[in-house]
């Protein structure tokens, strides 16, 4: 199980090196995947024979020559749920889509392929993408490997808790308004949410298709760094998807931030931010300042908006991506019914779980006739006033710093039961989305309980370089710290 602790492009190396095989690497993973899950619940389909086949390919392959500028050739990789993978099952952790299985692979699947990455298979998430705790699943409840009391965070919270639990080396999330970075935070892991267009959409089952954003979360910088190297790139199969200015983030990775202009909004550190989360990230950004980079406060306006707008924006978003799902082309369908009507009804009844009903309702309303001004236009507006902010700051500032959530991983069951409170639990995260930039959360402390806190870093749109840089350079100072998993506890 030694193999398993190793980072994807440790072991990658090691494949390359002859050191170890593909297949044996997959076993490996396979043999830690069948001892924790049981616990952990990271997994909604674990791909076994399609994965060994495929690094029996891979392998050969790399044998015969291949690969040589991929640095993740043989490595397993999670997937989330909402991903497209041609012949494996793709559920979006819904009872909607509980028997789907895409016809084809999404881009991004098409480019790990391409670098002879191995899918092991797909983990939990909130249905839909739509909960930040990963409890919102019609199948189970993933838990934080650091306390299995905890919620892992969400929606990416399988793929953030598999990377915890070395049931992965490495995986894809998504992320709408943080479903990479706070499921990151929470399991003390380090995910980035590129800029808006920097990967392809294509594959990507839609929750707010002008927020949705594919990104790596990983043990470390450099694996992030590598895999979101390998996705980025325009497609023809995404309009929104362009080429960035540079793919070479690996060559970003320097531990050097002499010059940086951090800016910390003042509005980051006010009530409602967990005092030790608090004291934990102003240690984080100490540390840069020492290391030579400007670390200063400022004013950031109209971020006391970014809640409201994004849910707006989300909710109306989320009525219309999910309006196909009505029983009549594919997914689930409910077994009686006298009309179109009521098989419409009862099959997105039956279908979609509370929280996804909840916000179709809202993105309804808030698109309906005598509604749409007074609610979703004035969030558009707000969300461009947001964008200008960002601009404004990112004159006087290369990047952003602050808390990537306001607390650390909550108990299960505690967040369900006030929507509300999970809604602005994201506080920190939705407006990137909202502004289109690029954010990393990287692990920067942990609290008295032992739980880890992380540190967000914003950048410009398409320096995805600089804020990994940043990262890179902090993470030289601390490096990665595993949960400690008892194997005598696991069932």
């Amino acid at each position: 199980m030694e193999i398993t602790k190793k980072t994807a492009c440790e072991l990658g190396k090691m494949i390359k090196e002859r050191k170890i095989s593909a297949v044996e690497a997959l076993t490996e993973q396979l043999a830690v995947i069948k001892k924790r899950d049981p616990e952990y619940q990271c997994y909604l389909t674990i791909a076994e024979e399609e994965a060994l086949k495929e690094a029996k390919k891979v392998q050969k392959e790399i044998d015969d020559g291949m690969y040589a500028d991929s640095l993740l050739a043989g490595v397993p990789i999670a997937i989330k749920d909402n991903i497209c993978t041609k012949g494996i099952k793709t559920t979006c952790a819904s009872k909607m889509l509980d028997d789907f299985i895409p016809p084809y692979d999404a881009t991004v699947m098409k480019r790990l392929k391409e670098a002879g990455c191995i899918t092991i298979g797909k983990v939990n998430m909130d249905e839909f993408a739509m909960g930040s705790t990963t409890e919102t699943s019609y199948f189970k409840q993933t838990k934080n490997p650091w306390d299995v009391t905890r919620v892992p965070g969400g929606s990416s919270g399988g793929a953030a808790a598999a990377v915890a639990a070395e049931e992965a080396f490495i995986a894809l999330g998504s992320d709408t308004g943080g479903s990479i970075r706070q499921p990151s935070s929470f399991c003390g892991v380090t995910g980035i949410k590129p800029t808006y267009g920097t990967v392809s959409r294509y594959g990507l089952i839609a929750y707010a298709s002008s927020l949705d954003q594919i990104g790596p979360i990983g043990r470390d910088v450099t694996d992030c760094a590598t895999l979101l190297e390998t996705i980025a790139g325009g497609d023809p199969y995404d309009s929104t998807c362009v080429a960035a200015k540079s793919s070479s983030y690996r060559a970003a990775l320097k531990d050097d931030v002499s010059g940086m202009r951090i800016g910390i909004p003042n509005g980051y550190f006010k009530e409602g931010l967990d005092c030790e989360v608090k004291e934990q990230v102003l240690k984080a950004a100490e540390v840069l300042s020492q290391k030579g980079a400007k670390v200063e406060f400022f004013d950031l306006p109209a971020s006391e908006y970014a809640i409201p707008a994004y849910y707006v924006i989300a909710s109306a978003e989320a009525s219309s991506n999910l309006s196909r799902f009505d029983g009549v082309k594919y997914g689930y369908r409910t077994s009686e019914f006298e009309n179109l009507k009521e098989l419409y009804e009862k099959t997105r009844s039956e279908g979609f779980g509370d929280e996804v009903k909840r916000r179709m309702m809202i993105g309804a309303f808030v698109l309906s006739s005598g509604y749409y001004d007074a609610y979703y236009n004035k969030a558009l507006k707000v969300k461009a006033t947001i964008k200008k902010a960002f601009d404004q700051a990112f004159a006087s500032y290369d990047m952003i710093l602050g808390p990537t959530a306001s607390t650390t991983a909550p108990k299960l069951g505690e967040s369900l039961s006030d929507p509300l409170k999970m809604y602005l639990g994201d506080i920190y995260t939705v407006s990137v989305n909202l502004a289109g930039l690029p954010a990393i959360s990287i692990p920067c402390g942990e609290d008295k309980k032992g739980m880890p806190v992380g540190m967000q870093l914003i950048g410009k749109p398409f320096e995805e370089a600089t804020i990994l840089q940043a990262a890179y350079s902090f993470e030289q100072t601390r490096g990665y710290k595993r949960p400690m998993i008892d194997e005598r506890k696991i069932r």
